[in-house]
């Protein structure tokens, strides 16, 4: 029996910053950032937008075909937490209509925990084959103005129905994990925004993927001659770029920039434009990949190395089905970014600094969003989201 992704969807806000305009207000060459780090756009949450409403969005398109009543079990992975306590998820929960007896937890470790959840997810269905497990992914990325890492900001959830006998990926059980405490990013419970070190962080981020390439080696057979295709965490495009010419230098791969290129490349487009979206990236870099490449990914292998500042990482496989085009939500996703609305620097400094309550005042929230969920107020402490 095969277990796996069964379905993906993604969502991202309507609002994005194109680069060309923060290198202009900035005075400095757009290249910078179109080329540097390989981003053009980043994603901007609307006002009344947050975790739980991307997530809902991201996920109904899944929940609409399988019915609410057959989720099992739904895990939010996130590290963009609204409440120390309460799970994001029992608010998808309500706001999906899923089952009173669907369990609902959520995990945290960076922007690892989303593989964390698919791995727990494919061990559940392992154990129960007729169940159904709805992943979802959810993070919004902010930095500080001016900050190194203003660029790399975005927005976006993505869902994925783990079941028995998958139409799109089966992953695969061999996994290579590494873990170091070190602190190359991370958000003490007083800060809206992140502090990283950026140029340690990728050191990092190329250490732990060598020591997770190298414990996966010794878990599976496979070789770096066994994969077709490799989605990588993606907090910028070029970052899997440099991680990639690592692993095949490491491995001796003989193969030029270009083949490597061509490995790669299609899980980087959707990333381009939206941002980086932490837990989701690289589950986005993978519907990329799936909707854009041009070849017949049918039985082909595509290795994954998730990554979450701290630090935990993962190497694993999975393969591609056969028919899996017939399952994917292409048109659904390309008509959402070609709605968007670009916005202007006054524009993307309004949505910057909507005010985020944090005593509990009474909030009402102005509409925003072109999504089906919203966050509507925050009232006695309490967030009110409404159907659209």
């Amino acid at each position: 029996m095969s277990v796996g992704i069964d379905e993906i969807s993604f969502y991202t806000s309507n609002y994005y910053l194109d680069l060309r305009t923060l290198a202009e207000v900035q005075n400095t060459d757009t290249e910078k950032y179109y080329q540097g780090i390989g981003q053009e756009k980043m994603g901007m949450a609307a006002p009344d937008e947050d975790i739980v409403t991307m997530a809902a969005n991201a996920a109904l398109p899944l929940v609409e075909r399988v019915g609410s009543d057959s989720i099992s079990t739904l895990m939010f992975a996130t590290e963009t937490g609204i409440d120390q306590s309460k799970a994001a998820g029992v608010y998808v929960h309500r706001l999906l209509n899923l089952r009173d007896n669907c369990r609902v937890v959520e995990m945290k470790q960076a922007c690892y925990s989303a593989t964390a959840a698919i791995q727990m997810a494919c061990a559940l269905v392992a154990r129960q084959p007729d169940s159904k497990v709805l992943v979802i992914a959810s993070d919004i990325a902010r930095y500080d103005l001016d900050s190194p890492g203003e660029a790399t900001q975005g927005c976006g959830a993505v869902a994925l129905l783990i079941t028995a006998n998958p139409r799109l990926v089966e992953i695969h059980p061999e996994v290579g994990n590494y873990t170091e405490d070190v602190m190359d990013f991370w958000r003490p419970n007083y800060r809206s925004t992140a502090l990283v070190d950026g140029k340690y962080s990728t050191k990092i981020y190329l250490k732990s993927l060598k020591r997770a390439w190298e414990n996966f080696r010794e878990a599976s057979s496979l070789a770096f001659s066994d994969f077709s295709y490799f989605c990588y965490h993606l907090p910028f495009s070029r970052m899997a770029q440099k991680a990639h010419q690592q692993l095949a230098k490491l491995n001796k791969s003989g193969l030029s920039l270009e083949q490597l290129e061509q490995q790669i490349e299609d899980t980087l487009i959707y990333n381009r434009i939206i941002g980086n979206s932490y837990t989701a990236s690289m589950y986005i870099g993978l519907t990329s990949l799936l909707e854009n490449c041009r070849q017949n990914l049918a039985g082909r292998r595509i290795g994954f190395f998730s990554y979450g500042s701290g630090c935990v990482a993962e190497f694993f496989s999975g393969t591609v089905v056969a028919g899996y085009e017939n399952w994917l939500h292409r048109d659904a996703h390309r008509q959402m970014l070609d709605a968007r609305k670009e916005v202007d620097y006054d524009e993307y400094l309004q949505l910057y600094r909507y005010p985020d309550p944090r005593d509990g005042e009474s909030c009402e929230i102005e509409r925003g969003t072109t999504g089906r969920f919203r966050l509507a107020a925050i009232s006695h402490h309490k967030r009110e989201y409404t159907v659209c």
